[in-house]
């Protein structure tokens, strides 16, 4: 399994991967129930991931989710704050229509950063 500097080598591995369609897949990415993906094990730093650490960094772990709505001819955009824990959740609420529109963005913060 390789070691990946940042997150930045991830997007830049899809980012080729998807302006080299035609060239052959990538020995990184991987495909599975319909998504690829790249699998690694450790850090920028080149130490192994820790359960507990993730399992608290995700515990912290807001999303700003954008979705476009358009309403009595305009064009709205709705930003909700979702947890980590309840994102599958949300997703689920646009299959079940319960929540409609179209997801624009998905943008990761955390709150007591903000503070």
């Amino acid at each position: 399994m390789k070691e990946y500097d940042n997150d930045k080598n991830i997007i830049n591995i899809f980012a080729s991967h998807h302006n080299k369609k035609d060239e052959g897949k990538s020995e990184d990415i991987r495909y599975f129930a319909g998504f690829n993906y790249v699998k690694i094990n450790k850090d920028k730093n080149g130490n192994k991931f820790n359960k507990e650490r993730l399992l608290a960094y995700a515990e912290k772990c807001h999303y700003i989710v954008s979705v476009m709505r358009e309403l009595d001819g305009e064009v709205w955009l709705y930003n909700y704050d979702v947890t980590n824990n309840d994102l599958p959740d949300f997703i689920k609420a646009f299959e079940k229509n319960t929540l409609n529109g179209k997801i624009i963005e998905i943008e990761k913060y955390f709150p007591e950063d903000l503070a």
